[in-house]
């Protein structure tokens, strides 16, 4: 990680989200399950976006200062997101973003065979929001995504994912797929009474900083509670 990166103080954390760099060009968070990326047309306020714009005009309302996307979680996944603070570096971090090195961690049902591998396909999205592959690459957007098995349980197992490419729901419908859904997800076919969030978090992000252009680093460990989803 960058030496001495800049950490705000704790009282100005929003809810929801741990503010792990800042500086003139981006915010590096670690988001709570539970939290959306950005609003929707049911909820404007409760989103990382809504917070964030908050944070960096300190409540003033006619500041200028304001956030860009620049990629998204789905609301229940925890882990690192980046916001840009300025459209150039907006940019720069999309349009470098498949260069860029993203880990995550999941639970999944059941033991993937091989233990270790890649997966790709081609992406295409219906008119209920749901993903799933296709062989035709003129009808889907293609997709990638590399995973080991680091701990079995019985039943479950947890998997470290490298994430090549960054389709919606990529990772859920890739294992989803194989037979091995995301638990947690209702989606997919990865039920599981009583678990209110997705077994799924984005625990490493390695980019290139769009102004100094130096290599950042950003961890987070996996949540506690994926622990006792290896034993449900």
């Amino acid at each position: 990680m960058e030496e001495n990166p800049s950490r705000p103080s704790k009282k100005h954390q929003p809810k929801g989200l741990e503010i792990l760099h800042e500086d003139r060009d981006l915010l590096v968070v670690n988001k709570a399950e539970g939290l959306l990326t950005m609003g929707t047309d049911r909820e404007k306020e409760q989103t990382a976006y809504f917070l964030l714009t908050n944070y960096v005009r300190k409540g003033n309302s006619k500041s200028r200062n304001r956030i860009f996307i620049v990629h998204r979680l789905d609301r229940e996944t925890s882990g690192l997101l980046i916001f840009a603070k300025t459209e150039a570096a907006k940019r720069f971090l999309q349009d470098n973003w498949g260069d860029f090195e993203k880990t995550y961690f999941a639970v999944v049902k059941g033991h993937p065979e091989p233990k270790a591998g890649e997966i790709t396909s081609y992406l295409v999205e219906n008119q209920v929001h749901k993903v799933y592959s296709v062989n035709d690459p003129s009808k889907g957007k293609f997709a990638k995504t590399g995973y080991q098995v680091i701990q079995q349980s019985a039943q479950n197992s947890l998997l470290e994912i490298q994430l090549h490419t960054g389709r919606k729901h990529q990772i859920r419908v890739h294992f989803a797929e194989k037979g091995h859904p995301v638990l947690g997800d209702r989606l997919y076919g990865g039920q599981a009474p009583g678990l209110k969030r997705l077994a799924l978090h984005a625990a490493s992000l390695t980019f290139t900083h769009p102004f100094s252009k130096k290599k950042m680093t950003f961890g987070t460990p996996v949540p506690p509670v994926f622990k006792s989803m290896m034993n449900r």
